[in-house]
């Protein structure tokens, strides 16, 4: 299974001296894309009604849990980045700790698919899945992930979106009145006006 790991990864990843306009759009897809995320919160959060909040705080719930899995895996199955061990080539800054599952794809995913649990949210859910495939193309061109840790990362995605659903009866009524009460504590001034949904 490791071989098979190792020839997908070298398959996909770039070469030595890779188109400068492939290399730019695989560094945006790493490393840039996944900013739109807490920028779509903020924006959300601010104008959008409690239905909406809600689905935000599920979808961070998702998150958090993802991550924590995947801290979890890590710490009993240390598995090593390809530049850790010579393997291809490296175009991505990033700290030597353990690649599988892939935090990056886990964050996105995670949104992706609680946000498919939402019926308003659906089509933005599917919009993040199709570019989830470009996000997990990029980190294994630039060298930071194997195709391995992708696919983990869609089964935690799934499983951490999924549970934070399920459960989302036990801790959101009170997470969304702490948040809430933030909330008018810091915008109040602004609801007042009219430019931040109460």
């Amino acid at each position: 299974m490791e071989n098979l790991n190792h020839t997908l990864f070298l398959w996909l990843n770039a070469p030595a001296d890779p188109n400068n306009l492939v290399l730019t759009s695989a560094t945006f897809f790493a490393q840039y894309l996944i900013l739109a995320i807490p920028i779509f919160f903020g924006l959300a959060w601010l104008r959008g009604q409690e239905t909406t909040r809600k689905c935000l705080l599920v979808a961070s719930a998702a998150v958090l849990l993802g991550l924590v899995i995947n801290q979890l895996i890590g710490m009993i199955w240390p598995h090593p980045r390809p530049f850790v061990i010579g393997l291809g080539h490296n175009f991505l800054l990033h700290a030597a700790d353990s690649s599988f599952p892939s935090d990056h794809l886990t964050i996105w995913l995670s949104v992706a698919f609680s946000f498919l649990s939402q019926r308003k949210l659906v089509k933005l859910g599917l919009s993040m899945v199709v570019l989830g495939l470009p996000v997990a193309w990029a980190r294994i061109y630039l060298g930071v992930h194997y195709p391995a840790d992708m696919l983990g990362a869609l089964v935690v995605a799934a499983f951490s979106a999924w549970l934070s659903l399920r459960t989302a009866g036990f801790y959101l009524p009170t997470v969304f009145s702490i948040a809430s009460s933030i909330h008018r504590r810091l915008f109040g001034k602004l609801i007042a006006m009219g430019w931040v949904s109460q």
